[in-house]
C-alpha cells in the first residue's frame, strides 16, 4: 500500500519508527516531513498529507503532532481526508471498520512508539466493514446543512 506520512516538529522520533515499521512491512513510503526538529506549523503538514490522499498518491496517511489533535484537524479540512485521532487498537479498527477512515492520527507526547505501532498495524489491517456504514460515510464528504436524514 502506498502510504504519506506526516508531522510536526513534536514527532520527529515517533514518525522515523513509523516510517521504519511501514517499510518493514512491504509498504510505499512517502515522507512528507518534516525532516529536523525546527519548529513548523502543524497544519502545513496536515494539509500536505491531505492533499497525497486527495489527489491519489497515497491509499492511507499517517498525521502526527504533539497531541495529534492539530494535524487531525487540518487533515480533515480536505472532504477527501477521513482522519481519525486514536490512542489505541480498538479506535484504529473502528475507525477503518465503521468510518472507512483513510488517515490515523496520534499524539507523540500522549503514547509511546509501541502504542503507535500498534494502532497502525490494525489500522492498516483492518477492512472497511461497508453495509450500513457506507451511507454514513457518504454523508462525511457531502454535510447536510439542514434537516438531517
Amino acid at each position: 500500500m502506498r502510504v504519506a506520512i506526516a508531522s510536526d516538529h513534536a514527532a520527529i522520533e515517533m514518525k522515523a519508527a513509523l516510517v521504519q515499521w511501514l517499510v518493514d512491512a512491504g509498504h510505499v513510503v512517502n515522507d512528507l516531513g518534516p525532516m529536523t526538529t525546527d519548529s513548523v506549523d502543524y497544519p502545513d503538514y496536515g494539509y500536505k498529507l491531505a492533499n497525497a490522499i486527495a489527489s491519489g498518491d497515497a491509499d492511507r496517511g499517517v498525521a502526527l503532532c504533539g497531541s495529534g489533535i492539530g494535524i487531525s484537524i487540518a487533515a480533515n479540512r480536505n472532504p477527501a481526508c477521513r482522519c481519525a485521532l486514536v490512542s489505541e487498537g480498538l479506535s484504529a479498527k473502528l475507525a477503518r471498520e465503521h468510518n472507512d477512515a483513510n488517515v490515523i492520527a496520534m499524539g507523540a507526547r500522549l503514547i509511546g512508539v509501541e502504542v503507535a505501532k500498534d494502532c497502525l498495524n490494525i489500522f492498516m489491517n483492518t477492512e472497511f466493514g461497508g453495509d450500513r456504514h457506507q451511507r454514513r460515510v457518504d454523508k462525511l464528504s457531502a454535510p447536510i446543512v439542514e434537516g438531517a436524514a
